[in-house]
């Protein structure tokens, strides 16, 4: 569980650079050279009211009010460009926090409570690039079901808080619609080219530091993941994003070759305020919360998972609509994140997003979120109604 609340602490800050490329603040531009600032801050108050039943099949009701981070944690980061001749030099790196560290936890160790804030970094890289595309070297997010999260409609809310991960207690972050849709994209040590945009196609291709099976694994190439990416527009008022992306990584424990591999793919359609997303996942090997970062190692697991949302911008109002869920298939009853056997999870949504002023946005929102693991005796029907605030600039 202690990995589970470390990953929501590190959910979706590669969508960080996404949301606040716009606002940046110039500190410096001259010369062909440029540095800027961004940054976002956001507290929820939730209340959660949980039906549960344990692994024993005893039952568990309890309710649970918080003030805390929502799917995306605080953040500042700092960028850096300098233009030499027909190349582009560029950096990148954030730092992050969340709010949700107070003492929560009558259960934590005397060191996990108090005011820790879980200080840290997950975007450190440099870019070179020209008219024909570009290389990133260093820590990012993976490409894999990358932009499946990029294309949530929920970045800026809350999510799924499911209290059979921690989530509800935990210090960290909500999960937006991670293992309810889609697995989170762990951020990795990689090198990654980017093609330039041809007739609306931009590939991504990249080789990346692997996920140990095991302390004592061989993993003889390192995992190659890939993205393709197409956008269009058909005029001022619609376009259509469609994407898909793969993961492939082979690891060898006592003489025993484990495979893992995913595919994830979908597609936008926005036109007059009106935007609709399909999006989902397929994976063998892979575990349905973080993907690689969570290898089970056996090829009889398999996880799949879609989302769907809708959403309705109109001036500075926006309504969201949305369900997703994950299946797992463990036919090989090896336990994955507490659950042995088979289990599906889902969470269903409606929130309401409204523009204060330019950089401050509040966030109305309810989510029932649904597991069932009955393999296990395990079930949860998690009801939680939020209400926050987003401050970027």
């Amino acid at each position: 569980m202690t990995k589970l609340f470390k990953l929501s602490l590190i959910t979706a800050t590669m969508t960080m650079a996404a949301f606040n490329a716009n606002a940046a603040v110039e500190i410096y531009e001259k010369d062909g050279m440029s540095f800027s600032a961004d940054g976002l801050v956001n507290v929820f108050y939730s209340n959660s009211s949980i039906d549960s039943t344990n692994a024993a099949g005893m039952e568990e009701d309890r309710t649970q009010s918080r003030v805390r981070t929502g799917f995306l944690p605080s953040n500042i980061g700092f960028n850096f460009a300098k233009q030499l001749s027909d190349v582009k030099i560029g950096m990148r790196s954030s730092f992050w926090v969340s709010l949700s560290d107070s003492d929560n936890n009558r259960d934590a160790s005397p060191a996990d409570l108090g005011t820790g804030s879980l200080i840290d970094v997950r975007q450190f890289y440099a870019t070179v690039s020209g008219s024909w595309g570009e290389v990133l070297l260093g820590k990012d997010f993976g490409l894999y079901n990358r932009a499946n999260i990029l294309g949530d409609e929920l970045l800026l809310g809350f999510g799924q808080t499911s209290d059979f991960f921690g989530l509800v207690d935990g210090g960290n972050v909500s999960f937006g619609n991670i293992a309810t849709g889609y697995t989170y994209p762990m951020p990795k040590a990689q090198m990654t080219y980017r093609t330039p945009e041809m007739n609306g196609f931009k590939l991504a291709v990249g080789i990346m530091d692997p996920n140990k099976t095991a302390g004592d694994s061989s993993e003889e190439l390192p995992r190659f993941e890939a993205e393709l990416m197409y956008n269009t527009s058909f005029n001022e008022n619609s376009s259509m994003k469609a994407w898909v992306s793969g993961v492939a990584q082979t690891s060898e424990i006592n003489d025993v070759e484990q495979n893992q591999s995913g595919i994830g793919y979908g597609v936008n359609v926005m036109f007059s305020g009106l935007s609709l997303t399909a999006s989902g996942y397929s994976s063998k090997g892979l575990g349905h919360v973080a993907g690689l970062d969570h290898i089970v190692g056996v090829d009889t697991i398999e996880s799949d998972g879609y989302l769907v949302q809708a959403a309705y911008t109109m001036d500075d109002n926006r309504f969201v609509l949305t369900y997703g869920e994950s299946e797992t298939t463990n036919a090989g009853n090896v336990e994955v994140v507490g659950i042995v056997g088979d289990a599906v999870h889902s969470n269903t949504g409606v929130a309401y997003f409204r523009t204060i002023v330019p950089g401050v946005t509040a966030v109305f929102e309810y989510n029932n979120t649904e597991v069932d693991a009955t393999n296990s005796l395990i079930a949860e029907d998690n009801n939680t109604f939020s209400i926050g605030a987003v401050v970027t600039f």
